[in-house]
């Protein structure tokens, strides 16, 4: 009997830890969600007029007395605050499934060229004058999207040629960054200077052209994106241990990878598409997620995609404050405070998380 209390003993053991991580791991996320709340209606409240956090509140609600403020809310600043959190999410998101599959800290759309594909297609439309059977306030976003669909397809299509390695696909991504910024960099200095300053704004990234209707796009993406990666969630756990091992569990590794880059496409090109190139958001959301959930897929990617929603939505908190009277570029933003806190994490962190 006492044997056999022996043997039980260590699985009730591990059962009890699993309950504290799942427990750590669902509290992660309820304070995410509640810091994001916050977050929404702080990101609302604040502008070239501040507005009262009650009114704001009411006026989500729609217990609003005064039309103005449901006016101010309703029409400019919670599509706004909308976008910011559905951007975040997707980059966040984006970024967490490319450290995944290619099993590299560094990895995101931003440092990997497909941003940057789509700024290019963005300048193509502003300076060439592209022509799309689109109305001009969607012409660049679609061409946008489309290059960064085009992006991620060449960086599959390098890496395939080497069996789709980790390694190929990371050396594949840093080519077409650089060519991207090259062509980006001609679309530049032969462009008037009408088209130079369009371009240039439109690289900082800007949530000033939010509307109801990019942010329902966005949404459907992420709704969509977001049921097919829980789906893959096993499996992007197991390659975690690296390709052989993932094989030798059943996984499908090829076949996995083409999935994920289709959906790091179209997040990334529906995210970049309307509010320009951002960047660090998907470099450093991922790694908070991974702090706080660890490399469970089924709480990383939901982490993620939270916590990358949070910081945007800081970021244009912190767009329309720093220069009381102006809104900075959030690009500039997320930059500025992407890189002092990414060094931290790398010294303080060091290679505990990889």
């Amino acid at each position: 009997m006492s044997a056999a209390l022996q043997f039980v003993a260590p699985g009730g053991e591990i059962a009890a830890l699993y309950a504290r991580i799942s427990s750590k791991r669902r509290a992660v996320l309820l304070f995410g969600l509640a810091a994001l709340a916050l977050s929404l209606i702080l990101d609302v409240a604040t502008g070239p007029a501040f507005l009262p956090l009650d009114a704001v509140a009411k006026s989500v609600f729609g217990l609003a007395q005064d039309r103005t403020v449901d006016a101010i809310v309703w029409s400019i600043r919670l599509p706004t605050a909308g976008t910011a959190l559905a951007v975040g999410a997707a980059l966040g998101l984006s970024g967490g499934i490319m450290q995944t599959i290619l099993n590299n800290p560094l990895a995101s759309s931003y440092t990997l060229g497909i941003s940057a594909g789509a700024g290019f297609g963005a300048a193509l439309v502003i300076v060439l004058g592209v022509t799309l059977p689109l109305p001009e306030a969607w012409a660049i976003p679609v061409m946008a999207f489309l290059f960064a669909s085009l992006s991620c397809a060449a960086v599959y299509g390098i890496g395939s040629l080497r069996d789709s390695s980790p390694e190929m696909l990371v050396l594949g991504g840093i080519a077409l960054l650089f060519l991207f910024q090259a062509l980006l960099a001609m679309l530049q200095f032969v462009a008037s200077p009408e088209a130079l300053q369009q371009i240039v704004f439109w690289l900082f990234g800007s949530l000033q052209k939010a509307s109801w209707g990019k942010l329902t796009i966005i949404l459907a993406v992420l709704a969509a994106a977001l049921p097919l990666l829980l789906f893959d969630a096993w499996r992007l756990t197991a390659l975690k241990l690296g390709d052989e091992r993932a094989r030798g569990l059943g996984v499908d590794v090829a076949r996995l990878r083409m999935r994920a880059f289709a959906i790091v496409s179209a997040l990334t090109g529906v995210a970049v598409a309307f509010v320009g190139t951002i960047g660090f958001v998907g470099l450093v959301a991922p790694h908070i997620a991974r702090m706080l959930v660890g490399e469970d897929q089924r709480s990383l990617l939901p982490a993620s995609a939270l916590y990358g929603a949070l910081l945007l939505s800081l970021a244009s908190i912190a767009s329309k404050t720093v220069l009381p009277g102006a809104v900075v570029p959030i690009g500039i933003v997320t930059s500025l405070i992407g890189v002092p806190f990414f060094v931290w994490l790398i010294v303080s962190c060091r290679r505990a998380f990889w």
